[in-house]
């Protein structure tokens, strides 16, 4: 499935009606069980009020730089991304909101080495897409503090979808393999572990593939989907809250903290 397709009609959707974005990030944090793994990882080291550095690399649609403005007033935020569509549309929000702690930047994660250094460095679904991961990890380094942490999700090599997802140029990451990329480029590995088990595969085709699969072969029936989640989203979250605090032998996704 061609993700980028679903995502930019929800970038366009928040891009005219302003209002909605918050209510979009809100529906992110209730349906990406990533973000609630990414989140406690932050959680876990970075206390909230801490005067952070933070270095949001491939962007996206700016979900984690606004967790961060919100929950570390102190925080100052540097966000990075290929595209340039979703960044202008949160750095444009940003500038309304007063956040001149927030600075954007457009760049190829593989060529592009910031000038300033950063408690925290997130990759979040990008390596992926990247085709020298091996380049981004070794920029990563030379701008993350001492003591500073590297969080990464990406999919792992259990992900059957990830091999026919069109964005990506590898199927997903090994243990091993991540982990000795990142020692490679002088990371130490603080903790790895496997999101989206056995349980979160069930709430991944209740929450997401199989309305995403809906919406994106008729706008038609996107007026269903409030109808679909009411009946399947209470189902839905108990597998989420069963991944999240289940240690998952295997999944389908990987969490790291490195630093």
């Amino acid at each position: 499935m061609k993700y980028d397709k679903v995502k930019d009609k929800f970038a366009s959707l928040i891009e005219r009606f302003p209002v909605f974005r918050k209510l979009f990030y809100l529906l992110l944090d209730m349906l990406l069980l990533r973000q609630w793994y990414v989140k406690r990882e932050i959680k876990k080291y970075f206390p909230s009020g801490k005067q952070l550095r933070f270095y949001d690399a491939g962007a996206g649609f700016g979900q984690y730089s606004y967790f961060i403005l919100k929950q570390f007033k102190k925080a100052k935020v540097h966000a990075v991304d290929l595209k340039t569509d979703y960044m202008n549309s949160f750095t444009h929000y940003a500038e309304e909101i007063g956040w001149q702690n927030f600075t954007a930047q457009q760049a190829d994660l593989a060529e592009y080495t910031p000038k300033e250094s950063f408690d925290l460095i997130i990759a979040i679904d990008i390596l992926e897409h990247i085709e020298n991961d091996e380049q981004v990890l070794r920029n990563f380094r030379k701008v993350l503090n001492k003591g500073g942490k590297l969080v990464i999700s990406s999919p792992s090599n259990f992900d059957e979808s990830a091999k026919f997802t069109a964005e990506h140029v590898r199927p997903g990451y090994s243990k091993e393999d991540i982990c000795s990329k990142l020692e490679n480029a002088g990371f130490k590995i603080v903790s790895f572990e496997y999101s989206y088990g056995k349980f979160g595969q069930i709430y991944w085709k209740l929450a997401l593939k199989i309305p995403l699969s809906m919406i994106s072969k008729s706008k038609l029936l996107s007026i269903f989907l409030p109808i679909y989640y009411i009946i399947f989203y209470p189902i839905a979250f108990v597998f989420m809250l069963l991944d999240y605090y289940k240690k998952n032998i295997i999944g389908t996704g990987v969490i790291v903290v490195a630093e």
